[in-house]
């Protein structure tokens, strides 16, 4: 819900609670716990995004990283990269700050009961498919779906987002997560290597399976293609993108990839949408 149904107008919110997710020299990756201030409400679905504001240093585009928690809290996840990230990262637990939204479209939920799902994520690209992870394996909708694998790419063992998940959603039935780094490290026990080429070996059946893919472009591109080689088809394959956001309103004009904006039309497309724009993602 917007303020005052004004989709440009900001709404006040706190940061509750700042978990550092990376371990990496560089400690790039924070989630920040939220909550809106005052009498204003929110509701939102997986796959959806915020416009993250700090007066006087501007705002950014970021994907809900968890579905509305019952004490009315919700998670961004943000990766350090330049001013207005810098910024947010200095702040404290207790700050205020600004947010607009929700934006954007919704995962197909609907269209995907009765199917398996397979999720591959790389790094922060996690953040924005959690939602539906959340979703899915919540006791209400568990039964509406069947097989659930996820397959979590990180560059090192201590790039890998949310691993404080991992064990409660490995505890819920047919739920398997494999994890993969670039190299290989002492001690680590998991899989090692890209996930395009991880995938052949998985015990995945795609014959009733929708993927769903974030991370980085050049991965998307390669999981794609390594699945529609195996035979899954384009419209089965889904993605968010956030790239050159910046309204959150189709105003701007910034985001568009041909005829469409992503803010508005998306961010979730298929692959079957994507393949009939420019090829610019």
């Amino acid at each position: 819900m917007y303020h005052d149904n004004n989709p440009y107008l900001p709404m006040k919110a706190k940061i509750e609670r700042i978990i550092q997710e990376t371990s990496s020299p560089d400690l790039d990756v924070k989630t920040f716990k939220m909550k809106l201030l005052g009498d204003e409400s929110l509701s939102f679905l997986p796959g959806q995004f915020i416009e993250f504001s700090i007066p006087g240093f501007g705002e950014c585009p970021f994907g809900f990283a968890s579905m509305l928690q019952d004490d009315g809290c919700f998670d961004i996840t943000i990766k350090r990269t330049g001013k207005v990230t810098n910024r947010i990262h200095a702040l404290d637990e207790g700050a205020n700050v600004w947010i607009r939204g929700p934006f954007g479209n919704t995962f197909p939920l609907e269209k995907m009961e009765g199917s398996d799902l397979f999720y591959v994520a790389g790094g922060i690209g996690l953040a924005p498919l959690r939602p539906f992870i959340q979703y899915v394996l919540s006791p209400e909708n568990r039964k509406k779906y069947g097989k659930v694998n996820m397959l979590l790419a990180a560059r090192s063992s201590t790039d890998h987002c949310f691993t404080y998940d991992y064990d409660t959603w490995r505890t819920i039935g047919d739920t398997t997560i494999q994890q993969t780094i670039d190299r290989d490290e002492p001690d680590w026990t998991g899989l090692v290597g890209f996930p395009h080429n991880l995938i052949k070996d998985m015990a995945i059946d795609l014959s009733n399976c929708y993927a769903v893919l974030c991370g980085p472009p050049i991965m998307i591109k390669a999981v794609q293609e390594t699945l529609t080689d195996m035979g899954m088809p384009l419209d089965r394959l889904y993605t968010t993108l956030e790239m050159r956001m910046t309204c959150g309103v189709g105003k701007c004009a910034k985001c568009n990839i041909g005829h469409q904006y992503i803010c508005v039309d998306g961010p979730v497309f298929s692959m079957a949408e994507l393949s009939a724009m420019p090829n610019e993602y």
